[in-house]
């Protein structure tokens, strides 16, 4: 008997000097992964921002493919929340706070066998030159059966969490991309188009860098055109005066509406033109302007297909109904495209 309380204390004695080693090691932790993604910085956030598309490129689905997300009717902005069911974890996030576009705060809690634990996430977005610099990272305190648990069985925390992380920015950096190259082109078919005066600039570039180009002579026009209160009256245009793929050149003029004939000087870059009424055959553009060559090759088609000739001494042109000064996400972007034929009578139906 004697023999069996000395191996009692010894083990008491074992377990207090454990709990009193394992209880002086520091089991604060903050660990933080960053990743450079190629998108602007709102596009970035607002994934971020929206717990629904956690369950998309969150790392853990990975590891749990039977995790359950559960959602309130609050899933994005400070106050929003969401739960989840996993195998052997089940646990909770809420968002505390946020600073648009440059920073989300959250408090996380896991549900695991041994007991609940809390910590706090964070997230930074900074724009870059290559676009966002996004960083995401946790910070907490280990409990004491935590500490002896890694410690004991060897389990490298912060490289588990390191590794997590990344495999999540790198997933999220590919939702986002491809979600930035969605795009759609519906031909509307043939429909008027009833003309007005503008104001332009025009130039002669190689065909790959017409969107240049535009991007470069629209803001030239509209400072003009605001500088001498001159009216817009609508979104800007792009019309090809000339396309020669062989030679890989074009003539472009790129403007905005205005209401009425302006005179300007005769040195003036920026000039005055009119669109007259055409028929045209319409065709939407909904995603990135890379995407406008396969859309004229779609309209010029219909042209084909439907026995269309195009209207003589006109020239196709575009306008820009949603840009890059309206919303950042190539894929939210709507260009109109116009191309004028000849018809004798406009089929019954059309717009």
């Amino acid at each position: 008997m004697k023999i069996l309380k000395y191996l009692f204390f010894l083990l008491l004695i074992v377990f207090i000097a454990g709990a009193i080693y394992f209880a002086t090691k520091d089991g604060t932790y903050e660990i933080e992964e960053s990743k450079i993604i190629d998108a602007p910085v709102s596009v970035v956030f607002d994934k971020v921002n929206e717990y629904k598309t956690w369950e998309t490129w969150g790392p853990w689905k990975q590891e749990d493919p039977t995790m359950v997300f559960n959602y309130p009717e609050k899933t994005s902005g400070e106050g929003a929340s969401y739960s989840w069911n996993g195998e052997e974890v089940d646990g909770a996030m809420r968002t505390t706070s946020v600073i648009e576009d440059q920073r989300i705060e959250q408090d996380i809690t896991f549900i695991t066998p041994g007991g609940e634990r809390d910590a706090n996430v964070f997230w930074q977005f900074e724009e870059v030159e290559e676009g966002t610099k996004v960083t995401w990272g946790i910070r907490g305190e280990h409990t004491l059966m935590d500490k002896a648990y890694f410690t004991l069985g060897g389990y490298d925390f912060d490289g588990e969490m390191r590794t997590m992380y990344d495999k999540g920015l790198t997933a999220l950096d590919q939702l986002i991309n491809a979600d930035m190259k969605v795009y759609s082109i519906d031909v509307s078919g043939i429909t008027q188009y009833s003309g007005g005066f503008y104001m332009y600039a025009t130039t002669a570039t190689s065909i790959e860098h017409i969107d240049e180009k535009v991007m470069e002579l629209i803001p030239q026009v509209k400072s003009f055109m605001e500088g001498n209160n001159i009216t817009i009256l609508g979104k800007p245009l792009t019309i090809y005066n000339s396309k020669d793929p062989v030679n890989n050149s074009a003539i472009i003029s790129s403007g905005i509406p205005t209401t009425s004939r302006i005179v300007v000087p005769e040195d003036s870059a920026i000039l005055c033109g009119f669109l007259p009424a055409y028929t045209v055959i319409k065709t939407r553009l909904t995603g990135n302007t890379s995407n406008l060559d396969e859309a004229w090759k779609k309209t010029e088609a219909y042209m084909q297909e439907y026995n269309y000739v195009a209207a003589p001494e006109s020239s196709k042109f575009e306008f820009y109904i949603v840009g890059p000064e309206d919303t950042p996400n190539p894929a939210e972007w709507v260009t109109e495209l116009y191309l004028p034929v000849q018809v004798e009578e406009l089929p019954s139906g059309s717009l």
